[in-house]
């Protein structure tokens, strides 16, 4: 883990203005190598930072690291409409994703529609080809980690995250996190309990997206539609749309809105104590009164 005052230093150096990897390297007297893993690990674990390599791909490429702003996010109108949406939203019917959707160029977006139950993926979706897809980092806009119970075949979706996490790829997920959820997170601890360490970092939020970002390159977002949403007869079965986003962009303006929600939320751990705190009253009779 990285020390807290070289995270500082880093980031405050690029906040200031976007800088190279040799200036970030000159600044902590480390090597080019040792200097792009230390910004790679920044933007991972705090979402910060960000890269951006222009001319990939000829002897002048060069790789920039810049500051999020998690006050601008927006760079345009409409993205800050949306912004507002999604921040006052928190159920999954308080936001539609074709409204992101509807803004990606034809050759950078796909979707299709399934009609299933939550806890079986369809071969289309294929979730576990995505997860072990990730080089870099897995980040997941959640409900309720309901997915946690899912399969795919006969493959478990929350063994493949494992093997996953056991990888060492990163894995950053916000959820609500209460008595509802607490069976779904106790499988996605258990994983972190197997492997001796925080493998997956779940915090507290309860917001309508329900995404994942693969290696900031790849995202997908989930429609539900139920029946009981419309008048009879209109849709006969529970829907799912599935929204497919490759332009980097968009993918990038995504994960800000993930990071502006994980900074702000609270730790699964700091929620499952108070949490904690609320059974033990339960279990020794006492009872919660309003003003007490």
């Amino acid at each position: 883990m990285l020390e807290s005052a070289m995270v500082k230093q880093v980031v405050g150096f690029v906040q200031a203005k976007p800088r190279s990897i040799q200036e970030i390297a000159h600044l902590l007297q480390k090597n080019w190598r040792t200097a792009d893993r230390y910004v790679e690990q920044i933007a991972t674990e705090q979402g910060s930072i960000a890269t951006r390599i222009f001319r990939e791909g000829t002897r002048g490429a060069l790789k920039l690291v810049y500051y999020v702003n998690s006050e601008r996010i927006a760079s345009t109108e409409f993205q800050e409409r949306l912004l507002q949406r999604i921040l006052a939203g928190t159920k999954k019917f308080d936001f539609s994703p074709f409204d992101i959707y509807q803004y990606v160029a034809p050759d950078k977006r796909r979707a299709f529609v399934e009609m299933q139950d939550d806890e079986n993926v369809r071969i289309a979706q294929d979730i576990i080809g995505m997860f072990r897809a990730a080089q870099q980092r897995i980040i997941i806009f959640s409900g309720n980690l309901s997915w946690a119970n899912a399969k795919q075949g006969t493959t478990k979706i929350i063994d493949v995250l494992e093997e996953v996490a056991k990888a060492g790829i990163p894995i950053k997920i916000v959820s609500r996190v209460d008595i509802a959820s607490l069976k779904n997170l106790a499988l996605v601890q258990e994983i972190n309990d197997k492997l001796g360490r925080e493998a997956i970092e779940v915090r507290n939020a309860e917001q309508p997206l329900r995404c994942t970002i693969i290696d900031g390159t790849h995202a997908r977002l989930k429609e539900s539609k139920s029946p009981e949403q419309y008048k009879s007869g209109e849709l006969e079965k529970k829907t799912h749309v599935f929204y497919d986003i490759y332009d980097v962009e968009w993918v990038e303006w995504l994960q800000k809105v993930f990071y502006l929600m994980f900074r702000a939320g609270m730790p699964a751990s700091r929620r499952l104590e108070g949490i904690s705190s609320i059974q033990q009253l339960s279990k020794t009779g006492h009872v919660m009164r309003r003003g007490k």
